[in-house]
């Protein structure tokens, strides 16, 4: 291992320190209120999200993996339904699909972009699929309006995964604007984190919102009248709620700063590529590079102290627990990129220097 100072793929102490003040005061402010789940900061919050992304209804919950659940229950999907999604994305729609007992449906990406097209989805809409999962990955877009519209003239429901998108927009609408609902995620490594697990699912559609409502706390019409089947306690409390919300007006600039970091780095590559574009339709959640030989570029890496992971190196339908899946078409292109990305690091508390030296190794390849 190098003796130079370790360049990490993330350092949440980073982003904590920078929002420190704000930090400290959303906390006092939640202990001088008296109020822990479901007060005036998730309300808050709840408003002020819907606002960011242009929609009307905003619905936070515990975790991203509970929106996404939620969410699909609230759509309607039920046991035996059919979910059509991508298996390059970490697992998180398939756990959410198999949650509610709905069958995966999996769809190949483009190469150019590892995200879900219109023509890769369209083998799946032929297997009558229900609903369909587009995840917009490694913070881009994926072509959601034409998705949408496929879908649509098919009488299909379209949930978008936003998980890893927050604040990338195209044509003046924001990622979560497009579906019949949106799934976000505030993981404290996403673009707008959390100090814990936390979510939220958006929508236009009002009787929905209130669906999600139900569901995240048992399924209650009112307090301990249980009208809706499959709730759960997934409640967002008010803690991480007034952190997100001192967070928020920060996030364009912290998107920006990992645009201009992003294209650093394909500045910087000779041979290789790193997906996304350098547009407002693309976040930099992650620098993902696409490489002939990842495990000679990993050595090399390290060789310089820069940390590096891969996002994610097991596609969903090759994990030893998965079966009783469908395949639209082929999964080969998912499969082949799976053996060849690497992350390297890409937030925005990375230094110029730090830039600086993961641009000297991409330079040799």
């Amino acid at each position: 291992m190098s003796s130079l100072v370790q360049v990490p793929v993330n350092d949440l102490s980073r982003a904590i320190a920078a929002h420190r003040r704000e930090i400290d005061s959303a906390i006092a402010d939640v202990l001088d209120s008296g109020w822990v789940v479901l007060g005036p900061q998730v309300s808050g919050l709840e408003t002020e999200l819907a606002a960011h992304l242009g929609v009307s209804e905003a619905v936070s919950v515990a975790n991203g993996t509970d929106a996404l659940t939620i969410a699909l229950t609230a759509l309607g999907c039920s046991p035996g339904d059919r979910v059509a999604t991508v298996a390059n994305a970490g697992g998180y729609s398939t756990t959410a699909i198999r949650n509610v007992g709905a069958v995966p449906v999996y769809v190949d990406v483009d190469p150019d972009t590892a995200l879900m097209t219109p023509s890769t989805l369209a083998p799946a809409l032929d297997l009558d699929v229900d609903v369909v999962v587009v995840t917009h990955l490694f913070g881009a877009m994926a072509e959601i309006g034409e998705l949408v519209d496929l879908c649509h003239a098919r009488g299909v429901k379209v949930l978008e995964d936003c998980a890893q998108a927050i604040g990338a927009e195209r044509g003046g609408r924001r990622a979560g604007s497009f579906g019949d609902a949106a799934a976000f995620s505030f993981y404290p490594t996403k673009n707008l984190g959390a100090l814990g697990d936390g979510g939220a699912v958006c929508s236009n559609d009002i009787e929905l919102a209130e669906a999600v409502r139900s569901l995240r706390q048992y399924g209650w019409q009112g307090k301990y009248r249980i009208s809706r089947p499959h709730g759960r306690n997934s409640r967002l409390d008010e803690m991480q709620a007034a952190i997100l919300r001192r967070r928020l007006p920060f996030l364009a600039a912290a998107n920006e700063r990992r645009r201009g970091i992003h294209r650093r780095y394909a500045e910087a590559m000779r041979t290789g590529r790193v997906f996304g574009s350098h547009d407002p339709s693309f976040v930099a959640h992650l620098a993902v590079l696409d490489l002939d030989d990842r495990e000679a570029a990993r050595a090399d890496f390290e060789a310089a102290g820069i940390g590096t992971d891969v996002h994610y190196p097991v596609p969903d339908h090759l994990h030893t627990v998965e079966a009783g899946y469908l395949v639209a078409d082929t999964l080969e292109v998912t499969e082949r990129l799976a053996d060849r990305i690497l992350t390297v690091p890409c937030f925005a508390e990375l230094d110029d220097e730090e830039v600086d030296r993961v641009c000297e190794v991409l330079a040799s390849w």
